[in-house]
């Protein structure tokens, strides 16, 4: 018999290759009868630096974007979505120790993030996933 993946946790940035990603979790999703969740890390600011209430507001609303985005391509496709957005300093470490404590049977996230500038090669977020998650990990390029 086959593994069922009932829980599919997907990273997302904003970034063509998070989308990607997203679009391949839908594929999984499907046979499976599997539920996506939209997960969000929004970039943290250094410590000691001041941010302006605007600042933390535009922050939000694009965080609010990036899940609604997948909701929306994931209703699109008749697959049960939901959204997290949490705050951290390591966005790899959120999404690895999200997805542990949730139990969820698979990520699948982008190779690269919206900065490929920051990320070379791999990526940076998507190779620590890579090397500390205990669960199945697909990378989208």
């Amino acid at each position: 018999m086959k593994n069922k993946i009932k829980k599919i946790l997907v990273p997302l940035d904003g970034s063509k290759n998070s989308l990607r990603g997203l679009d391949v979790a839908i594929m999984i999703a499907r046979p499976h009868e599997s539920m996506i969740t939209g997960f969000h890390v929004p970039p943290s600011f250094p410590y000691g630096v001041r941010v302006t209430k605007k600042i933390r507001e535009e922050f939000h609303k694009k965080a609010d974007l990036i899940v609604k985005e997948g909701k929306k391509k994931s209703k699109q496709n008749g697959i049960p979505y939901k959204s997290k957005i949490q705050r951290g300093n390591n966005i790899g470490n959120e999404i690895v120790r999200y997805a542990h404590a949730n139990k969820y049977d698979i990520i699948v996230i982008g190779s690269r993030g919206p900065d490929p500038d920051l990320d070379m090669f791999l990526g940076s977020v998507a190779n620590f996933v890579i090397l500390r998650a205990r669960i199945p990990v697909v990378i989208v390029k």
